[in-house]
């Protein structure tokens, strides 16, 4: 039950982590400091842990990846959106 705690911390922290830099890119419509390669990677890594969830049909590892892999496709976006209109100017 322990261990069945810790993960779902470990979930809960996981899946929001990227909330606040969201947050950032849309109070300041900049990502000047975010590096798209590493959400890129980030995204891939995490694809790949959904697909071990599913192959170890563990709903916590791929219900977690899955929302992080959502927040992770939203700031990619939003890092695409922004960094045009920054290169415009």
């Amino acid at each position: 039950m322990l261990w069945y705690i810790i993960g779902s911390v470990a979930a809960l922290l996981t899946m929001f982590g990227f909330a606040p830099q969201i947050i950032k890119i849309f109070r300041t419509k900049s990502v000047g400091d975010l590096s798209l390669p590493m959400l890129v990677q980030f995204s891939a890594g995490i694809f790949l842990w959904i697909m071990y969830g599913i192959h170890l049909q563990d709903y916590i590892i791929i219900v977690s990846n899955l929302v992080t892999f959502i927040t992770l496709i939203m700031a990619i976006g939003l890092y695409l959106v922004y960094n045009d209109k920054n290169t415009k100017n």
